[in-house]
């Protein structure tokens, strides 16, 4: 049985892949935080120069809505992969997958709701 913090890491590690592999690039850094039964992904600085140019060139508007479009489907399209692989590493069945992203300040933030809090072990506080 894996504690949370293995779990955390181990949705980290196939989150990164995930982006390299779909998204062409990984992002600087990922956060994940196991709340109950609710998974929360931060991910940090994942806007391609090709997109963070598309963003400034184009009427505001217009280009974070064009970008925030291409990045769901992208996500929608990958779903099942994404979510067989947090059902793989929790051993919980997800039941919705949420996401957004910050044109801004390039974060985005990709939420599982699963269908319990996954069983982890306890770690011994040092």
């Amino acid at each position: 049985m894996k504690s949370q913090g293995e779990i955390e890491a181990a949705v980290g590690e196939g989150i990164g892949r995930f982006e390299q592999e779909y998204m062409g690039r990984g992002p600087k850094s990922i956060h994940v935080h196991l709340i109950g039964d609710l998974l929360v992904v931060r991910l940090q600085g994942v806007l391609t120069a090709a997109e963070q140019h598309l963003v400034k060139t184009l009427q505001p508007e217009k280009g974070r809505d064009l970008l925030k479009q291409v990045r769901t489907h992208l996500i929608e399209t990958a779903r099942p992969v994404m979510e067989a692989m947090v059902q793989d590493i929790t051993g919980v069945k997800v039941l919705s997958l949420h996401h957004d992203i910050s044109t801004i300040t390039g974060e985005e933030v990709v939420l599982f709701t699963l269908a319990e809090s996954p069983l982890f072990r306890e770690t011994k506080k040092k």
